[in-house]
This record gives C-alpha cells, sequence and structure tokens, in this order.
C-alpha cells in the first residue's frame, strides 16, 4: 500500500477504505488484516470519532446529520492523512460509502498517497442477522439498517472492488483482500464514480 516519496528516500503510508453496510464484518476484517500487515499500519475505526461526539449527537444516517457527518469525515481525513504522511499504512473501517471517494481522492492525490476502496458486502440477510445481534451503541434497528445495505447495492463501475463475505469466514475474505491490494485491484483514481445514498 505504501509508495515512495518524490525525493525517493522515506515511503509514505496508503489509505484502504473498507465500507460496506453494518454487520458485515468491516472491523473484524480490518483488524485482522493491519494486525498481519508486513510494515507499520494503523486500523482506524470510524464509530469512534462519532463516539466522541458527548453532546448533541445525530445518528449519522439521518438526513439532519449532514453537517455532522462532514465535520467528522474532516477529521477522520486529516487523522488517516498524517499517519500517511508518517508512514504508515492506514486500514479506515466504517459506513464509507462511494459518495464519500472525492473527498478521499482529492486529498490523497494532492498528498500522493495511494487509496484503496473496498466494499465488504454480505447478503441482507446475513447483514441484519449480524447487526441486529451487536451490542453497546452499534446501530440495530432493521429499517436503517436495510437502507444502508441498499445504498451498497448497484454501485456501477466500483462493483470490482465489493467482496461477498456471505459464506467466507474472517481468514477468507482477509486473504482475498490483502491479495486484492497487492495486485492493485481496489485502487481508486481520480475519474472513478461516486455516488450519492439513498437510506430512507
Amino acid at each position: 500500500m505504501s509508495k515512495q516519496d518524490a525525493c525517493g528516500d522515506s515511503p509514505t503510508g496508503g489509505l484502504v477504505l473498507l465500507g460496506g453496510p453494518p454487520g458485515a464484518g468491516k472491523s473484524t476484517v480490518a483488524e485482522a488484516l493491519a494486525g498481519t500487515a508486513g510494515r507499520p499500519t494503523v486500523h482506524m475505526h470510524t464509530d469512534t470519532f462519532f463516539v466522541w461526539i458527548r453532546s448533541g449527537f445525530v445518528p449519522p444516517y439521518l438526513p439532519e446529520a449532514e453537517s455532522q457527518n462532514d465535520v467528522v469525515q474532516k477529521v477522520m481525513l486529516d487523522a488517516a492523512c498524517a499517519y500517511a504522511d508518517g508512514g504508515y499504512d492506514v486500514v479506515l473501517d466504517g459506513i464509507l460509502g462511494p459518495w464519500m471517494l472525492d473527498a478521499f481522492r482529492a486529498r490523497t492525490d494532492r498528498r500522493g498517497l495511494d487509496l484503496s476502496y473496498v466494499v465488504l458486502r454480505p447478503s441482507l440477510e446475513v447483514t441484519l442477522s449480524r447487526a441486529t445481534r451487536r451490542e453497546g451503541r452499534h446501530l440495530k434497528e432493521m429499517e436503517p439498517i436495510t437502507g444502508l445495505h441498499k445504498a451498497f447495492e448497484g454501485i456501477g463501475a466500483l462493483e470490482r472492488h465489493v467482496l461477498d463475505s456471505t459464506a467466507q469466514t474472517v481468514e477468507q475474505t482477509t486473504a482475498e483482500l490483502a491479495a486484492g491490494l497487492e495486485t492493485g485491484r481496489f485502487s481508486v483514481g481520480s475519474g472513478a464514480p461516486s455516488r450519492r445514498p439513498t437510506t430512507r
């Protein structure tokens, strides 16, 4: 994921966006990928950035959360790029849809950082089963989960970035993800399409 800087001396890190609906297994796979990486790697979990909002929090899937989500996205971008500038590869997992790619591409292109995008998309049945059994502040309501799953369907040219983890073990999904990163299957350039979600 990393690349040499303009001087060819010290490597900068790369950024992997691991998106998908709630319950897709993103955090588990991201942790496995980062924990077995062959170079310094950071696992950033997007939910953490939302949990830090102690007052005035708006569930991010609601339309009125747009300004909040824009702020959180900027904070995530700043943190991820700071790690990558320092030589770390970064795996950022969360409900990161194609509609977010433009902002990430603009920042990583400007900094000369590699950017990869992967969507974990198990079946809706499996997604609902996993997501509704989770504990803590995780989203567990079926209607928004179904809407978010739909937001990751039919993503056009980005379908090649999808991994169907319905029947896979964590190890199988992680291995397929690692192989795709190695071959460049999941790389996204400035010309990749983006799309706004419809979740309600």
